[in-house]
Formats: C-alpha cells, sequence, structure tokens
C-alpha cells in the first residue's frame, strides 16, 4: 500500500534530499563541492551572468564555503566532467560510464543534438587536436581569403558533434570557453567505461534522482532524457514489486521513494534559516513539479519580453521556512562592485513578513560577498512596507 505524506512533510522531504539549506560543514571546502555534486547527480551549467553563474550559485547554496575556483580544480583533478544530464552539466567522473548511452546514441544516429554531423570537417578537426593538443573554437578562426573548412562556426559546430558522441571532452575553461581534447587523454585511467545495460541505466537514473531529489515520479526522472520514459516506467514498477521502492501519496499525487530517504524526516529542518537560489538551481528546474509540491509558480523572465515580465528580468526564487515564497530580482554591477535588488516581490501567501525579512537581511551580507559585492541598492519591493534594511548592510 502507498505511504500518504502531508505536503507539509514532501517538502521537508524534497528539501534534505536536496541539502537546502544547507548544514554545517568541516573537512576541505573542495571535498565538500565534490561531495555535494556526487550527492545531486549534476550541476547545470548557465551563461546568464546577471549575478554568479548557475553552477556556482546552486554550489555555494550546498556548500558556503565554495569558491568559484573549485569546479576548475576537480575537473583538472578528473573528479568532475562536462556532458549533459538534461541541459549542459558538471557531473561527477565516477559516472561517467552512464553518459555513454547518450554518446552512443548520437554517433550512431539515434538521436540527434543541435547540429548536423559533417564528417569529414570532423574529421579534421579531430586529427589536428590529437596532433596539436588541446584546442579552443577560436584556434580554428583563420583571417585572409583562405577561410575554407576552418571557418569558427562550422569547426564549433564539428566540435560540439564530435564532443556530444564522445570523441571530445572538456580538459578545462579559459575565460568560460571550453578547450577541447581526445577524450583517451581526458579520462583518468581507472575510470568504468562498461556502456551500462539498459536496465544498469535505467536503476542509475532512478536512484540517482530519488536519492538527490527524495520522491518523484516516471516523467520527473525521464526530464529531457529522449526515448527514457517507458524504459524508466517499467523499472519503475519492477523495483516497486520487488520492495526496492516505496510508493507516496502526496495530496493525490503519486510518487517513488527509496526506504532510506524516508529516515531523512528524524531530521530537523533549518526551517529560519533563508537560501537564495538560482533559477537553474536542481531544486527548481522542472518547474510543473515546483507547482505541485510547493504551490511556487516559477518562469524565468529573462526570456519574456520587458513589457511583459511580472518580477524581472532575472528573479531569484527564496527558500525560507520550508517553503519558496519570494522572488528577488538582481543584478550586479561589476565595475562598483554593487548589487542591485531591481525587485523584491513576496508571495501573498507570506504571512510572517517581518520574520522573512529579518532571514533575508540576516543572508544578504554572505549574498553580496559571494557575488564580490560592496554596496546594496533595493530599488523596488511588493509590498512596498516591508521592514527597513539594515544601514551596516550597504558598507560590508
Amino acid at each position: 500500500m502507498p505511504i500518504s505524506l502531508s505536503q507539509q512533510d514532501a517538502r521537508k522531504l524534497v528539501l534534505l534530499s536536496q541539502q537546502l539549506p544547507a548544514s554545517k560543514q568541516t573537512g576541505n571546502a573542495t571535498d565538500a563541492t565534490l561531495s555535494a555534486i556526487q550527492h545531486l547527480g549534476y550541476i547545470q551549467i548557465d551563461t546568464i551572468s546577471a549575478v554568479q553563474r548557475a553552477h556556482h550559485h546552486t554550489l555555494w547554496n550546498r556548500n558556503p564555503r565554495y569558491q568559484t575556483t573549485h569546479l576548475d580544480k576537480l575537473v583538472a583533478e578528473k573528479q568532475v566532467f562536462e556532458y549533459w544530464s538534461h541541459a549542459a552539466a558538471y557531473l561527477p567522473m565516477q559516472d561517467y560510464r552512464f553518459s555513454l548511452p547518450r554518446k552512443q546514441a548520437i554517433a550512431n544516429g539515434e538521436q540527434g543534438h543541435w547540429y548536423t554531423p559533417d564528417k569529414h570537417l570532423m574529421k579534421s578537426v579531430r586529427k589536428r587536436i590529437e596532433t596539436e593538443g588541446p584546442l579552443m573554437a577560436k584556434d580554428f578562426e583563420h583571417t585572409g581569403e583562405k577561410l575554407g573548412e576552418w571557418r569558427s562556426k562550422p569547426a564549433k559546430k564539428a566540435l560540439e558533434c564530435l564532443y556530444m558522441q564522445g570523441d571530445l571532452m572538456i580538459s578545462s575553461r579559459q575565460n568560460f570557453h571550453k578547450v577541447y581534447d581526445l577524450s583517451e587523454r581526458v579520462l583518468p585511467k581507472d575510470v568504468n567505461t562498461t556502456p551500462p545495460t539498459q536496465e544498469e541505466y535505467a536503476r542509475f537514473l532512478i536512484v540517482s534522482y530519488l536519492r538527490a531529489n527524495g520522491l518523484g515520479q516516471a516523467p520527473e526522472i525521464a526530464y529531457l532524457r529522449k526515448n527514457t520514459k517507458p524504459l524508466i516506467s517499467k523499472t519503475l514498477k519492477d523495483m516497486a514489486a520487488n520492495n526496492e521502492l516505496l510508493q507516496i501519496n502526496v495530496g493525490g499525487n503519486h510518487y517513488y521513494a527509496l526506504a532510506e530517504s524516508l529516515e531523512l524526516l528524524n531530521k530537523p529542518l533549518a526551517r529560519s534559516k533563508l537560501a537564495i537560489l538560482s533559477p537553474f538551481d536542481n531544486l527548481l528546474i522542472q518547474r510543473k513539479r515546483m507547482q505541485m509540491l510547493f504551490d511556487f509558480d516559477y518562469l524565468i523572465e529573462c526570456y519574456v519580453p520587458e513589457e511583459k515580465r511580472q518580477y524581472g528580468y532575472f528573479s531569484l526564487p527564496i527558500l525560507w521556512d520550508g517553503k519558496l515564497q519570494a522572488r528577488m530580482d538582481c543584478k550586479v554591477d561589476r565595475k562598483s562592485s554593487h548589487l542591485h535588488i531591481q525587485h523584491l516581490a513576496l508571495d501573498a501567501s507570506l504571512k510572517k513578513v517581518d520574520a522573512f525579512s529579518h532571514a533575508l537581511y540576516k543572508q544578504l551580507p554572505a549574498f553580496m560577498l559571494f557575488n564580490h559585492c560592496t554596496q546594496l541598492s533595493l530599488h523596488k519591493s511588493t509590498p512596498q512596507n516591508l521592514p527597513p534594511m539594515p544601514i551596516n548592510l550597504t558598507g560590508i
């Protein structure tokens, strides 16, 4: 029989599984970053830089000691690598073999990606990297009349095709630009490169998702993973029938969970601690799920015409008291080290405004430090009559 959980307990299970808000940590800070990546399974990479980029922001919320140099260090140490989960991401190297099904499907034409493969150009690009060593897209730019096959755009497409089918990997980044090298030169010697069976792959996706998210449904586990939903649905049913998974009911919606995950409900949730989240945080990336579990209807509005935006270009969801209850549209002026809060909008359901404001003002200095800011301005709030911001926030 399914186990029934209240919405409050379901939210608690999800947040503790997501390691939010962050708990106190000991030991090496870089190791804590690696541990977070391994637990979550992936960290989405994004290019928007209104505040610190999403991959840094997401990790900072799990590891308050996080430094933006950690990812480069972990890539150099071959502890993590770049590839795709549902989107471009940093992945634990220990899970490398589970990136192979997508790579093989792209290599044999079963699955497409962005670009149509140009086999001749791909062969030439690969040969040059094999001979010269790691290269960036700009290394294939030529000036003058003899552009030929080395024009930037075609070469970039060839690099990405080789990367997506597994011939190349990202060995490092320089000013956020990818540096490509042969996969065999990037992979550690002891990494498992055996392709998983279909059942192994489905079980990996299921267990990884449920460990990091507390509970889940087949469409959530298969999110943006082409052709996996039927296999995942069948494997979920098989695992539940074998008592490897629990079936959970939350307000009439049916989920699956690992038995050990429910033990988290015995732990306290730091409800008074506030977290300012990235729009691409692992917790939030599936908007329909957030609406079902947290009653939080979120849309990132950077893709919405300015005149139609309700909250702002890059509003950051705010977690407090076990709920998602506000949004804060932010932009960093890096020249003046100034954090501009363009619009702080509290949801109508948030009743403890004073307590929320106190928690937010307590967290803002750390958020400013993370974004290398020494000044702060709040330009607009909804509602307008929020408790005044302490003076010392503007001069840390």
